[in-house]
């Protein structure tokens, strides 16, 4: 009998990444179940065991709020923006804490995922990209609390705010956070596979790094070489356009938002070469 071949054609062909720029932003798509599955287990993994669960959603921001409320406005009588402080310090928590999120769960892909990336393939951007998307939901919770009061505010006091415009950009400046924040974590966790040292680093670097950002302050009180030196990071307009948007106290320009984004572009796809560049030999060093 004649044996008859027929020509196969493979539904999926695994091939090591050519260069930095080899990129293949369509596997994220056709692995987008996956994705969701791992946003589930970051989301279960956080509080399995505990005892509040995802009520430390609320009473985290709500205690550093509290926290910087009598540190900095009760002691140390730094101002606001003629914000009430609690509406103040809410805004910058609520955004930074998703960024700082985002940084340091995606700055240790590769060292805490090793198990599970040695014995299947499937494309490792998934796990950073669920970690962003996992984080909106504690980001979502956290901008609820901080509508309540707000809503507060505007409603049932005779503070002046004024919602502006810039309101319409809030998914934008979103949408940014979470890309600047993966973007700086696969750059920290593709260093970090041959440089341990980056992963002590990462938690006293992302405090510095608040401190450099308007958390805590608004740009208004700072000297204007020193208003010059905190304009150069890219997250400082994030947060001073979130507060605008829903005050109008303070300053921000289209100008701010074009360098922000042009910024986290260029982190992201820095971080996004480096990040491929790594998989092909990560198990070697991990």
């Amino acid at each position: 009998m004649e044996k008859i071949i027929k020509n196969e054609e493979w539904t999926e062909i695994i091939s090591a990444k050519s260069s930095w720029f080899d990129l293949r932003l369509g596997e994220l798509w056709r692995y987008r179940d996956l994705i969701m599955l791992f946003v589930w287990r970051d989301f279960v993994a956080n509080y399995k065991q505990t005892i509040l669960g995802p009520l430390w959603h609320i009473i985290q921001p709500l205690m550093t709020t509290f926290t910087f409320l009598v540190v900095f406005t009760g002691i140390a009588g730094i101002s606001t923006d003629g914000q009430p402080p609690i509406l103040f310090y809410m805004a910058g928590v609520t955004v930074w804490t998703y960024f700082a999120g985002c940084l340091n769960k995606t700055s240790s892909t590769f060292t805490s995922n090793a198990a599970i990336f040695g014995k299947v393939y499937f494309p490792r951007m998934t796990v950073p990209v669920a970690t962003v998307i996992s984080g909106l939901i504690s980001f979502f919770i956290q901008l609820s609390l901080f509508l309540l009061i707000y809503a507060y505010y505007f409603f049932f006091t005779n503070v002046s705010l004024k919602p502006n415009i810039w309101l319409l950009a809030l998914p934008f400046f979103i949408f940014l956070m979470g890309l600047l924040g993966l973007g700086l974590g696969i750059i920290v966790s593709s260093l970090t596979t041959k440089y341990r040292d980056f992963a002590h680093l990462i938690s006293f670097g992302v405090q510095l790094l608040m401190y450099s950002t308007p958390v805590i302050y608004p740009m208004s009180i700072l000297p204007e070489k020193w208003k010059y030196v905190v304009g150069f990071n890219p997250a400082a307009p994030l947060i001073e356009g979130f507060r605008y948007a829903f005050t109008g106290a303070g300053s921000f320009e289209i100008s701010q938002l074009l360098y922000c984004t042009i910024c986290t572009i260029v982190i992201f796809l820095v971080g996004l070469g480096m990040f491929h560049k790594v998989e092909k030999s990560f198990m070697d060093t991990v």
